[in-house]
C-alpha cells in the first residue's frame, strides 16, 4: 500500500511539471511573406489550469493572451492585434516537451497554419 502512494505521488509530481509553463520563453518566427525572422518573447502565468501572460507582437508591443489554458502537456491561448486599422485574432496551440513547446498558429479566417518551437529563457 505504501509503495502504491509513493508511485502515484510520483506521478502526480512529474505530471505537474510536465505542464509548467510559468516563465519567459522566447521563439524565433519567419517573417510573413519571406521576411526576415523575428525573435518573439511569451512571458507566461500558470495558475492550476488557467493561463495569463504576454507576447511581443509587431514592432516589440506588449499583447495580452486570452482564453488562456494549460492541462498536462497541452497548452493554448490566443492573442488579438490591431493592424492598420483591422483586428487580426491569432490562435496558438501546442504542446509542452520539457523546456520546449511545440506550437502551431493559426490566424482567424485561415485554416493554413504556422509551426515553431518556443524554448524557455534560461
Amino acid at each position: 500500500m505504501r509503495t502504491k502512494t509513493i508511485l502515484m505521488g510520483i506521478l502526480m509530481a512529474v505530471s505537474a511539471l510536465a505542464g509548467d509553463v510559468t516563465g519567459k520563453w522566447t521563439a524565433t518566427m519567419q517573417g510573413r511573406k519571406g521576411g526576415a525572422p523575428r525573435e518573439v518573447v511569451y512571458n507566461f502565468k500558470a495558475d492550476g489550469e488557467k493561463l495569463t501572460g504576454t507576447t511581443t507582437g509587431m514592432g516589440g508591443a506588449e499583447v495580452q493572451l486570452s482564453d488562456g489554458k494549460v492541462k498536462g502537456e497541452d497548452i493554448s491561448f490566443t492573442t488579438k492585434v490591431e493592424m492598420n486599422g483591422n483586428s487580426m485574432v491569432m490562435t496558438y496551440k501546442g504542446k509542452i516537451a520539457g523546456d520546449e513547446i511545440k506550437f502551431t498558429q493559426t490566424r482567424e479566417g485561415s485554416d493554413q497554419g504556422r509551426e515553431f518551437t518556443a524554448k524557455r529563457a534560461n
